[in-house]
């Protein structure tokens, strides 16, 4: 059973309504909207005059079709004309929602000559002496290029680089609110792996850092390796790092509630792709006691036919028992859960043959692997991707602070010292006197968490730089 969707920000719609100018014509409309389920959360007057008013309702609904069944209530409403109607959200992207700005005011010649010809000639020619001070004396030092192909689109599928723009716009609308960090999308109209890696490549002298984004498994991990041993700079593909520093974080802060020890537990993972492998690796690195990964085939086993080489390796330091069976199977007696996988996968009852004091964590989105509040009834703490549940587990959380760092650092590549440290950073701001079963994770908006994990990264890295990549 999925979660019953409810009226949210993201599907809120702005009507200019025409309304009779008599007492009672406001008060009917509201009344209307409220009881066809939407939640009115403005309603401001544009004009009036003896005979008519005209006003902007906004208010927010549950999903496109609740949207268009509230514009067809306040149609059917005797004395109030539709003049139009618009989606919140579509407005906030009407031309991007990111720009560039000069940090130079150019008002006069000397500075024209200065910040362009000729006197950036002398500065094009102690870079072409130096190459090092490209991080110094141009762009490179704060900025980060996001990187897809569009293949795997949130959670939307293979939807190409055109339609996934506004995700790496908000992307780099992120990195710049939370971490002060400039980053550029780039979309590529390609999904070959080789021509992938060769344009990054040829474009990596202008960016301090590349961060993957929304490209499918299995090639994300190729492409993520090849880039690192050819660039002098950091790739960090946040689907796979990003989500497994906020899991770690989580986790720790949750196994902190129910007094449990990492080296003592048992995991279940559902979705063995670029996060969920990313996750059991460093919860590996973590030393957590015992991980069964699972996949839509079930519980992944040594000597299971089909195994890829990704999951061969993963095998190797996890499912010590080597247990084959349904997922179902592999959760009874686990302490914890971990899905990012598909929805509606497990019931209540299957919590229920949990550990005691069992830990769920249903990422997928937007509907995850269990209805979390079922999941309460038998979990101890339950953590979601969802905004509108407690402990929302959001790669936000871990990204703008991890390129914050790394640009500081002036690093040459990440390692998995760097995610331990940023996922110990995360868990820090909670603070152990705060903690509790719907407080597990920081809010996505709390100042603290980026610096936090900026100077943990950035104290990670400087003496690894000179290991290369990890």
């Amino acid at each position: 059973m999925s979660i019953a969707k409810l009226p949210s920000a993201g599907f809120s719609i702005t009507a200019r309504l025409s309304l009779e100018a008599d007492a009672g014509a406001i008060g009917r409309l509201t009344t209307a909207v409220g009881e066809a389920g939407a939640i009115v959360t403005a309603l401001d007057v544009v004009s009036s005059d003896h005979r008519r008013v005209v006003v902007d309702l906004t208010c927010d609904t549950a999903d496109s079709a609740h949207a268009q069944r509230i514009s067809e209530v306040m149609s059917a409403l005797p004395g109030i004309k539709v003049r139009k109607v618009s989606d919140r959200t579509f407005l906030l992207h009407l031309g991007g929602k990111i720009e560039v700005t000069s940090k130079v005011s150019l008002r006069n010649r000397d500075e024209l000559s200065m910040a362009y010809t000729p006197g950036v000639a002398r500065v094009c020619q102690a870079i072409a002496e130096n190459p090092d001070d490209a991080r110094r004396l141009t762009i490179k030092r704060n900025t980060v290029a996001v990187v897809t192909d569009g293949s795997a689109v949130l959670g939307l599928g293979n939807l190409g680089p055109a339609a996934a723009l506004p995700v790496m716009e908000g992307k780099a609308a992120l990195f710049k609110k939370f971490a002060g960090v400039d980053a550029w999308p780039v979309v590529l109209d390609t999904q070959d792996t080789d021509a992938i890696v060769e344009i990054v490549a040829a474009i990596a002298p202008g960016y301090g850092g590349i961060n993957l984004e929304d490209i499918a498994a299995p090639r994300c991990f190729e492409i993520e390796e090849r880039l690192r041993e050819r660039l002098d700079i950091p790739v960090f593909h946040d689907d796979q790092h990003g989500t497994a520093i906020v899991v770690l974080a989580a986790l720790m802060n949750a196994l902190t509630v129910v007094d449990k020890d990492a080296a003592d537990v048992r995991i279940v993972v559902s979705g063995a792709g670029a996060a969920g492998t990313a996750i059991m690796n460093l919860l590996t690195q973590h030393g957590v006691g015992d991980i069964v990964p699972c996949d839509r085939v079930g519980a992944l086993y040594r000597g299971m036919p089909g195994l890829t080489p990704a999951w061969q390796r993963l095998l190797e330091k996890t499912n010590k028992d080597n247990f084959s069976g349904s997922l179902k199977e592999a959760v009874a007696g686990a302490d914890v859960f971990i899905g990012v996988s598909a929805p509606n996968i497990l019931e209540g009852a299957d919590v229920a043959t949990m550990a005691k004091d069992p830990i769920v964590f249903a990422l997928a989105n937007p509907d995850p692997e269990i209805d979390p509040r079922e999941a309460a009834e038998h979990a101890t703490i339950v953590a979601t991707g969802r905004s509108d549940q407690p402990n929302q587990i959001n790669n936000v959380l871990a990204f703008p602070g991890v390129f914050r760092g790394m640009l500081d650092a002036q690093a040459t590549g990440w390692s998995d010292e760097a995610a331990l440290a940023a996922a110990h950073a995360i868990a820090g701001v909670v603070g152990a006197d705060k903690v509790n079963p719907s407080f597990i994770v920081p809010s996505v908006f709390d100042p603290h968490v980026a610096p936090a994990v900026a100077q943990a990264v950035k104290t990670a890295l400087r003496p690894a730089e000179t290991n290369g990549n990890s």
